[in-house]
């Protein structure tokens, strides 16, 4: 097993060559993440609205 102070040294090391996002690229994607959140919360409100359409024609034929 390796000792741990030697562990935490590799960790700092390897922390410093990650190459961390610019605030601009950190914003566009949020900002993109948030865009196909709606988008697909728009598609899923239509799908669900038209599905239920057709429920009730179904539903509504055996009255």
């Amino acid at each position: 097993m390796k000792n741990p102070l030697k562990f935490f040294q590799e960790v700092k090391q390897e922390a410093f060559k990650v190459t961390w996002p610019t605030g601009k690229e950190t914003m566009q994607g949020t900002l993109m993440v948030v865009a196909m959140a709606i988008i697909a919360s728009l598609f899923f409100l239509l799908l669900d609205q038209i599905l239920k359409y057709f429920l009730e024609l179904v539903l509504n034929i055996g009255i």
